[in-house]
């Protein structure tokens, strides 16, 4: 039987009288030598249960036990016993990573050869040994988690604390801190690990799923998922347009979710009777068919949680159509960035046609946003061009931006702006005014839900929220072309889905759309993908085309991250360095 290693009972923590409870009599234990992951919707408490773990906050209610010592009366003793890697990047980015681990190591009391082994072990661990004096803001995404990660570790820890460790991380860099992290279990330290990705939830021991201060599930995932047991099914042999059976689909009452996969779309219903589904009033088309498939941890959190947000977007009902001619919207020919001597993007081209996603995916610091930067004006080409509607973004940089709409990987918003200042100044960028002005930022109010956050400073928003506004501020003006640059990393499902909804309802009013994620499911939702690496396109084609280009009899039904992590495999076994 299995030690309970955290013990939490009645537990509860209340910021402001003014406010809900951050948390609300939770009580959960946490068994020795164990991953357990830590889900729930943005602000469901995740990061203040692990804040009061690790003795950071007291608890305004209730008790935690950490290998017999309370995390009031024995503070001290469990920040000698745990690491914890914050959701934010803790590390000093004007510093070394060895200066980085040095910083940490005396912070935590590690010196001599104790530091020098650790230093040695942690450099070996992580694959950081040839970077060491490289400054850690000039790391990939990847290669600052694990950083991160080397750092919460320098004193070996009993409990390891990982707040949303993978985001912003490519599949490749998040598959290989999922090893590090499981390998420590050899090593008997028990992991805490809070996730927006549920993929790895599904291979945590054991779950603790939280929603708005409450815990709703604890135990095995695999437990949960059975909830969905022959109730999710796969629409397969659609003629007409995908994103238009999801949305008509979604607003049927036996489905409570839904998600587009490749060439089919994926349902998940309230009960085992699909046969309550209209499949005629879907798709005309007589072939098209409901086959079973196998349901996913992510389908019983949307389940538990009620549902997901549905498939109307109110953003897409105030767009107008566009109703040029069909062709091609964005054109690039031989895009290539170089920063003195280092290649960012090198000779990238392709073309995208008016309301087509278009995804650009790949590892972190293969080229990306060089590419999308470069695509958006936002940076000078070394050679090549890229043009909007026909307009040059370096001979017509005006013309063209004002058909864009640009949402940044970063939070580009200003963060110490209130939302409702950040929405007049964006507004007025894009040269709305008046009556115009005050209608458009009203709507985006109604529409993101921001009322109770208008006189909130950006930098203060939950993350779902932050997104929400830059999203917002990024559609006022109705663009026809609009960059999304990884425009749901950290998010949770339930939000997830909500920016596709408003995503796919734009592209159906003939919006053309380049987007960039690390979430491979909702590149499923692209109608083709370029995969970028090491500065080049490895790759183009449909999601379905590049899981078709990977099958093997091993592997008869690869996923999209199943290919995207062969593909890159194959390219660095083809193509050494």
């Amino acid at each position: 039987m299995s030690e309970d290693f955290v013990q939490i009972h009645n537990l509860s923590k209340l910021f402001s009288s003014h406010s809900p409870p951050a948390l609300s009599e939770i009580s959960a234990t946490i068994s020795k030598g164990e991953i357990v992951g830590i889900v729930g919707p943005d602000g469901s408490g995740k990061t203040t249960l692990m804040r009061l773990i690790a003795g950071l906050l007291l608890p305004t209610q209730g008790s935690i036990r950490l290998a017999g010592y309370d995390s009031i009366q024995d503070a001290s003793k469990i920040h000698l016993i745990t690491g914890y890697m914050p959701q934010k990047f803790g590390l000093y980015e004007d510093l070394t990573v060895v200066q980085n681990l040095d910083l940490y190591a005396s912070l935590s009391g590690v010196s001599g050869p104790k530091r020098e082994a650790a230093f040695k072990k942690l450099l070996k661990f992580t694959g950081l040994e040839p970077f060491t004096k490289r400054l850690a803001g000039a790391l990939s995404g990847g290669m600052k988690q694990k950083l991160g990660l080397a750092c919460a570790l320098v004193r070996k820890p009993e409990l390891l604390l990982l707040d949303e460790p993978s985001v912003g991380v490519d599949p490749v860099s998040r598959r290989e801190l999922w090893k590090m992290v499981q390998d420590l279990l050899h090593e008997g330290i028990t992991v805490l690990w809070s996730t927006s990705y549920l993929d790895e939830a599904e291979q945590c021991n054991s779950v603790l799923l939280l929603n708005e201060g409450h815990l709703l599930y604890s135990g095995k995932p695999q437990a949960l998922t059975q909830r969905v047991e022959r109730r999710v099914f796969k629409l397969t042999n659609i003629s007409s347009h995908r994103r238009q059976i999801l949305s008509r689909a979604l607003r049927q009452n036996c489905v409570i979710d839904g998600v587009i996969q490749g060439k089919d779309v994926r349902l998940v219903f309230k009960t085992p009777t699909p046969s309550a589904l209209n499949l005629q009033e879907l798709d005309g088309n007589s072939e098209i068919t409901l086959e079973p498939a196998l349901p996913r941890f992510e389908d019983a959190f949307i389940d538990i949680l009620g549902g997901g947000p549905g498939g109307e977007s109110m953003l897409a009902k105030i767009t107008p159509s566009i109703n040029h001619k069909s062709g091609q919207v964005i054109v690039t020919e031989n895009l290539t960035k170089k920063f003195g001597s280092f290649t960012a993007a090198s000779h990238i081209s392709f073309q995208i046609q008016r309301g087509e996603i278009f995804g650009l995916l790949g590892p972190n610091g293969a080229g990306k946003s060089t590419t999308f930067k470069m695509m958006c004006g936002l940076l000078h080409p070394t050679e090549g061009r890229a043009s909007v509607n026909g307009l040059d973004l370096q001979k017509a940089p005006g013309k063209a931006r004002a058909q864009i709409g640009y949402m940044a990987q970063k939070f580009s918003l200003y963060g110490s702006l209130s939302v409702s200042q950040n929405l007049s100044f964006f507004s007025g960028i894009y040269n709305l005014s008046g009556e115009v002005q005050k209608k458009a930022i009203d709507e985006m109010i109604g529409i993101f839900n921001l009322q109770q956050y208008l006189n909130t400073a950006a930098e203060s928003l939950p993350l779902g929220f932050k997104q929400r506004l830059a999203l917002a501020s990024s559609c006022m003006h109705h663009p026809e072309v609009l960059f999304l640059d990884e425009p749901t990393s950290g998010v949770d499902p339930i939000t997830r889905r909500e920016f596709w909804t408003h995503i796919n309802g734009l592209v159906e009013k003939g919006v053309t759309i380049m987007v960039t994620t690390h979430f491979m499911d909702e590149a499923e939702y692209c109608d083709r993908i370029a995969l970028v690496y090491r500065s080049t396109i490895i790759y183009l084609g449909t999601p379905d085309d590049l899981k078709d280009s990977c099958k093997t009899q091993e592997n008869p039904s690869p996923t999209l991250k199943d290919a995207f992590i062969k593909l890159i495999e194959e390219h660095d076994a083809n193509n050494p360095l």
